[in-house]
């Protein structure tokens, strides 16, 4: 198992591409610390990897809110000691084009989507430099890299969160902690639920393998850049899209 041993916090981590890489990190033997604002959905995802043999522990946080992520890592910390992995994964869409979009669409999805990255970040680093070691992972998204008709706000976060990446590769790589980021394309997950179907055929049309992704084949990636197998990649941005073109 690669990741047996590893603490490892997820957020967002109560359903899709979230819950999915609780669930492989699990499987490859990490303690999971799910970590998502609703409360019920929380507990089913740690009972859910506990099922399966896992181990897994719940915490309720709002990634816009800094003293809550703290008392999390501190209660990790105190618990198991040390916190090898972030996943930070938390997001939220508020789609519009520019000339419709309003302040607070703006302002909401920069909150969570790349200060909440920030915040998160924030509270794990220093015991992550401590140690002198850890693995941070961001979600970006294919936006990230091409932009995307409707999502001036979503696109900004998701290319800010490759800034962060780069940025802390170079700067917490020379004290044992890789930072890395993936960009996944279309992936089936229930925020597409309410999506016509002719809109699912036409993402799917743009996808050279003809599909949308798993949310279980993002969960692969992020599994890879947490272990020991990824310990000489820092700094990227890896594209899990099937070869989209936006």
């Amino acid at each position: 198992m690669k990741l047996n041993g590893k603490i490892s916090i997820i957020t967002g981590a109560a359903n899709g591409i979230g819950k999915a890489t609780a669930l492989k990190f699990a499987a490859e033997g990490a303690t999971v610390i799910v970590c998502d604002l609703n409360k019920e959905a929380v507990a089913d995802v740690v009972e859910e990897v506990k099922v399966a043999g896992g181990k897994a522990d719940g915490f309720v946080v709002n990634v816009t809110n800094q003293q809550q992520l703290n008392d999390m890592v501190a209660a990790v910390k105190e618990k198991y000691g040390r916190v090898d992995t972030l996943v930070n994964n938390a997001g939220i869409v508020m789609d519009a084009r520019l000339q419709k979009m309003t302040e607070d669409q703006f302002d909401k999805v920069i909150d969570i989507n790349l200060k909440g990255v920030y915040r998160c970040t924030k509270a794990v680093v220093d015991i992550m430099v401590e140690q002198g070691s850890g693995v941070i992972l961001n979600a970006s998204s294919v936006v990230g890299l091409y932009g995307n008709f409707g999502q001036t706000n979503y696109a900004a976060t998701k290319f800010g969160v490759i800034g962060f990446t780069k940025t802390w590769a170079k700067e917490l790589g020379p004290k044992g902690v890789r930072v890395n980021a993936v960009c996944p394309g279309f992936i089936a997950t229930s925020i597409l639920s309410a999506m016509p179907e002719k809109v699912i055929t036409a993402m799917e049309e743009k996808v050279s393998l003809r599909r949308l992704g798993k949310p279980e084949e993002i969960a692969n990636v992020y599994a890879f850049l947490a272990s020991d197998e990824a310990s000489y990649i820092n700094g990227t941005a890896i594209e899990v899209s099937g070869c989209i073109a936006m």
